[in-house]
């Protein structure tokens, strides 16, 4: 799920120090490493469409006994257009946690040039735990563990005893899965994946999240790391928590940007012509949704759902028209009047009130959960909350609020700590409300060979084949080209 996301890092692993490096080591993965994969139509119409083939991958459950259960990693392949010039594979992970990448490289493939698409065979992935990777599926009767805390202090308690209750209900429906749910198995799975194509090393791009994967990667395996470019980044010092903290102010400078688009639009709108009418209205409105809940279809929108539902539409400016549409509709469903939600309004608040198998985001809690040990007492948010209202009267709460980490159990390992000085390309973007620039800027200080490009001025999450941008592509797309980084840091205007 591109849209919530972005996001550590130790060279130190709790249970499984083998693996910390060593690609090929007989240690009882040399049979993963060299399976024979059979490849197939992937029954995706837009994959089978672009003539790309999948493969289900064979992979420990558990790595520390690779002679035990094993699961298997769903992934596709669109092949390099000139055989003659390949030279290797490029993984890809679209980011969320959580996000399926079986069909990411339709897409990010637009925005390659001829002379990269004829060099790489482009490998999609549903990563373990997602999508046709044994997914995770906690049987939740919410879509998605994040929430906001809501207005007040009994709002808050009813948060904290949602997510209790969210981490007890999964463990007790995925039971042992959910310790080998982490980034750290899934890059070993990416060098599984890598053995399996009978590749020494791999390419990879990654969004958001993806590039927290990627960049673990780089330091669990350096040496297989080759060109490696991640966008809308997220260092691994601030992966979780702190993560979503540096979600508040981007969010609400969005907020401010959107409210005086919305303005100048007012005769269409009706929201108030200035931006200050316009945040006082939504301001207004998430007061109203805790006094009653917004009515709306057959949805009641309440003080925890509400900017979330904001929160989805600020990662890129193209959307303020739907953002607009969504807030007439909330508002004129909290003044009484019969409203049914646009198509888009209604997914997004049936994601988060009545999941379907194929909506619900469980998975994503089991990787940013099973990751590190987040803080355990309620009052350590309650007290973030608090102290961030004034300057973030919408995301403060949300940015700084609790979630079923907090009643996780323990991961299998530690977290790793990223630095190093394997060569990568960083995108970001200055008004990133994901992955806020400051991670991108700490991330490309941890890992010392790469290249920095800043898209200046401009509030969006993902570049490289969602936001056309000239400078930033032609930076993307020389790099895995021939291999060449800006000489320094580069920074990019919008087109």
């Amino acid at each position: 799920m591109k849209k919530l996301g972005a996001l550590v890092a130790a060279v130190a692993v709790g249970g499984a120090t083998l693996l910390a490096g060593t690609a090929a080591a007989d240690n009882g993965l040399s049979r993963f490493h060299h399976q024979e994969l059979d490849w197939k139509a992937c029954d995706h119409k837009a994959l089978d469409e672009a003539g790309a083939q999948c493969a289900d991958v064979e992979v420990p459950l558990n790595y520390a006994e690779p002679r035990g259960r094993t699961i298997s990693v769903a992934i596709s392949r669109i092949k390099a257009t000139d055989p003659g010039k390949r030279r290797g594979v490029m993984l890809s992970n679209p980011g969320g946690p959580g996000g399926p990448g079986l069909d990411m490289t339709l897409g990010i493939r637009e925005a390659m040039t001829p002379e990269v698409r004829a060099q790489y065979d482009l490998i999609g992935m549903d990563p373990r735990g997602i999508g046709r990777s044994n997914p995770v599926d906690c049987g939740w009767p919410v879509g998605l563990m994040l929430r906001s805390p809501g207005v007040d202090r009994a709002a808050f308690d009813r948060t904290v005893r949602l997510e209790a209750d969210l981490a007890r209900q999964c463990a007790d429906t995925e039971g042992d899965l959910l310790r080998h749910i982490s980034t750290r198995n899934t890059a070993r799975d990416m060098d599984v994946i890598r053995g399996a194509l009978g590749e020494s090393k791999i390419n990879y791009f990654g969004w958001s999240y993806g590039t927290y994967l990627g960049s673990v990667y780089t330091q669990m395996f350096p040496r297989q790391s080759d060109r490696f470019v991640l966008d809308s980044a997220v260092d691994s010092k601030r992966y979780g928590t702190r993560m979503f903290q540096d979600m508040g102010a981007p969010n609400e400078a969005a907020l401010d940007e959107w409210a005086e688009w919305t303005a100048e639009r007012d005769s269409e709108y009706h929201l108030g012509t200035t931006g200050k009418q316009v945040r006082a209205l939504v301001e207004d409105l998430v007061q109203r949704s805790a006094k009653q809940p917004i009515r709306i279809g057959e949805y009641e929108v309440d003080q925890h759902a509400l900017p979330i539902v904001l929160f989805m539409s600020l990662a890129d400016p193209r959307a303020n028209p739907a953002l607009a549409t969504d807030v007439r509709q909330l508002v004129d469903a909290a003044d009484g009047k019969q409203v049914e939600p646009n198509p888009a309004l209604k997914n997004t608040l049936e994601v988060m009130y009545r999941p379907t198998p194929e909506t619900q985001l469980s998975g994503q809690a089991a990787v940013l959960c099973g990751d590190k040990v987040e803080h355990r007492d309620p009052e350590y948010y309650w007290r973030n909350i608090e102290r961030t209202r004034a300057e973030q009267p919408l995301f403060g709460a949300f940015a700084n609020g609790i979630s079923a980490c907090a009643f996780w159990g323990p991961p299998a390992e530690k977290a790793t700590v990223v630095r190093n000085s394997v060569p990568a390309l960083i995108v970001q973007t200055t008004g990133d409300t994901r992955t806020s620039y400051e991670s991108g800027v700490d991330l490309h200080r941890s890992m010392k060979g790469s290249k920095l490009v800043t898209l200046q001025d401009v509030r969006v999450h993902a570049v490289f084949g969602n936001f056309p941008n000239s400078c930033a592509e032609n930076a993307v797309n020389t790099y895995f080209a021939d291999g060449t980084l800006p000489a320094t840091d580069l920074t990019c205007r919008a087109d």
